[in-house]
């Protein structure tokens, strides 16, 4: 039996009394399938019971079964439910990595009988048909598989998302490429010209159910960023996971113009202007989590590049000590806030936490006397209480425009998203004197390179010896994953690096190493932590900056006083099992 010609989707009526042909005996119970995973997901916290009360009541009106209609409403990640079946049903669940590198068995099975179905065939050999299911619990699904192979079939379990994107990139991309349908193009193929035709391909069912994969996924691996690109023979797509891209399954090249123009109309760009950049934001909830995607595109050479990054009102917190600030830059910076006028700056490179350690800063502060107005580019979290103001050029409300106006709103303290300009930063030294509490970033390495920086853009050193606090550095380091780190002794040389941050009655010391398991996703890391060092500005080093000091010459004195440097706290937090020495030389560079 060939399934080319199969055009309904498969379905999941009376579930709970068959069980799937080729799966295990386990499947046979009194107990309705469909209890038993509601059952499992509970006992594991991942589903609570205003959330299944909520499912129930929608899966009657629409007729779908709960665990369809627990995914589709975002109350249980894809990933968790897949955990569920392979548990319940005691199937193998398998992993996006393990899928097939060519397509199996393309002769029985269409692309849209596999999407329908949601089935992806990864073996076929003497023993028989395996196959990954969406669904194990369809009882249509491996009867119609063992009816087109005429051979068992056996079934294993796997993430939607992953079943599909692999189908279409192994079936209906190959399809395409063969020429199998010559007179029908694929989602994607139209001239650019057209755009209401593009914004009607970029509305059709395939392209957004693509889109919404990419973006549940991307959820699903605690992604900060997914990264679109395209290139002359693919449509590559990354995440950012713990500040380290990763590659996932490619979509197929036909769809480039019809995903990008999916993800520009709903971030609301003009999806006729594809020589200049965009930037555009989409509010989303994602698996019961209220998500703003930003979202930036730039042209390349094969079209726009997207990058959308992904900001989690509800599970991030601004607190120090989740961030990852502890012992003596904490201590400092406590001091810093504790000023009741003056500048703090926080500086380093793009993408190392300065506007979240800006907010918690400003969430420390918040208190019903003060009034806080804020000036960002852009508005990346809306804080209770505070004045915050969104940057547009275009219109000319500048980081210096907006300045010249809040000072005159009687604020007590103004955070500066970033001093790009010396007007900004004459404006905001001008405000601290005042009496003023102003927060900033730079763009510099180190913290006492902050001070010079300042001094190059036109600042007089009177005014900074005035007005700054304090300056704090910091980069991102990926947290070792509790469950399965592995500590082991350094070598000799090794353990030297540590000699002064050790207790001298310790004659031995453990370092932890990255290993991997199911709660990291085998990456060994989970999640990230700031490593800083926190300059004061103290008389001396005010001398030296009226002296007109080095960089170099105000961070000798500064260590002299008592910081420690990036690499110190970073070596510090090795030696606590919450990163790799091997982080912290890749994020700090090694001292000598």
């Amino acid at each position: 039996m060939n399934l080319h010609d199969q055009s309904q989707p498969a379905t999941a009526d009376g579930v709970e009394d068959q069980v799937p042909a080729g799966t295990s005996s386990a499947l046979a119970s009194e107990e309705p399938i469909e209890s038993r995973v509601v059952a499992f997901l509970q006992e594991q916290g991942k589903l609570g019971n205003p959330d299944l009360a909520r499912a129930r009541r929608l899966g009657e009106e629409s007729g779908d079964p709960i665990p369809r209609m627990l995914v589709r409403l975002g109350l249980v990640s894809e990933r968790d439910m897949a955990l569920a079946f392979s548990h319940v049903l005691d199937l193998p669940l398998v992993e996006a990595a393990d899928f097939p590198q060519s397509s199996v068995a393309p002769e029985l099975f269409s692309p849209r009988f596999l999407k329908d179905a949601g089935v992806l065939p990864l073996r076929d050999d003497e023993a028989g048909l395996t196959v990954a299911v969406a669904d194990p619990t369809d009882a249509f699904v491996p009867d119609a598989l063992t009816m087109a192979a005429a051979k068992g079939v056996a079934c294993t379990v796997g993430l939607p998302s992953e079943i599909e994107l692999a189908v279409t990139r192994l079936y209906e991309q190959a399809e395409g490429e063969t020429g199998a349908d010559e007179s029908t193009p694929g989602f994607g193929e139209v001239s650019e010209d057209d755009i209401e035709h593009l914004k009607d391909l970029a509305s059709e069912a395939p392209v957004v159910r693509l889109v919404n994969q990419i973006i549940q996924r991307a959820v699903e691996s605690r992604a900060s960023d997914i990264h679109i690109e395209p290139f002359a023979d693919q449509l590559k797509v990354r995440y950012r996971i713990d500040g380290i891209l990763k590659e996932t399954d490619s979509p197929p090249t036909h769809s480039t113009a019809a995903v990008i123009s999916r993800i520009k109309i709903m971030s609301k760009l003009n999806i006729a202007e594809r020589r200049l950049p965009q930037d555009g934001r989409i509010p989303l909830r994602v698996q019961g989590k209220e998500l703003d995607l930003r979202v930036s595109t730039v042209p390349t050479l094969f079209g726009e590049s997207l990058v959308m990054r992904l900001l989690d009102k509800e599970s991030v917190r601004f607190d120090f000590d989740a961030l990852g600030f502890d012992g003596p830059p904490r201590e400092r910076l406590g001091t810093i806030l504790d000023m009741p006028y003056g500048i703090f700056l926080v500086t380093g490179p793009t993408g190392s936490g300065k506007s979240t350690t800006l907010y918690t800063a400003l969430s420390r502060l918040n208190t019903q006397e003060r009034k806080i107005i804020t000036v960002e580019d852009p508005v990346e979290y809306q804080l209770a209480g505070i004045n915050q103001i969104q940057v547009k050029p275009q219109i000319g409300m500048t980081f210096a425009g907006a300045l010249r106006s809040i000072v005159r709103q009687d604020p007590d303290i103004i955070m500066v998203g970033e001093m790009r300009d010396t007007e900004t930063a004459r404006i905001a030294v001008q405000s601290a004197l005042t009496g003023h509490i102003v927060l900033s970033t730079l763009h510099t390495n180190d913290a006492p390179s902050g001070v010079t920086r300042l001094l190059d853009m036109g600042v007089e050193d009177y005014l900074l010896t005035s007005t700054i606090n304090g300056i704090l550095a910091q980069r991102l380091v990926r947290r070792l994953c509790p469950a399965c780190r592995e500590p082991y002794r350094p070598l000799p040389a090794l353990a030297a690096k540590f000699a002064r941050l050790r207790d001298p009655d310790q004659e031995d010391f453990l370092l932890y190493r990255a290993v991997g398991c199911g709660q990291c996703n085998d990456t060994g890391y989970l999640g990230r932590l700031v490593i800083t060092e926190v300059l004061i500005m103290t008389d001396r080093i005010r001398q030296s900056v009226l002296s007109h000091a080095t960089a170099t010459d105000i961070r000798r004195q500064a260590l002299a006083e008592g910081m420690s440097t990036m690499y110190e706290d970073g070596l510090r937090k090795a030696l606590a099992g919450r990163t790799t020495l091997e982080e912290v030389m890749r994020v700090a560079g090694e001292e000598t």
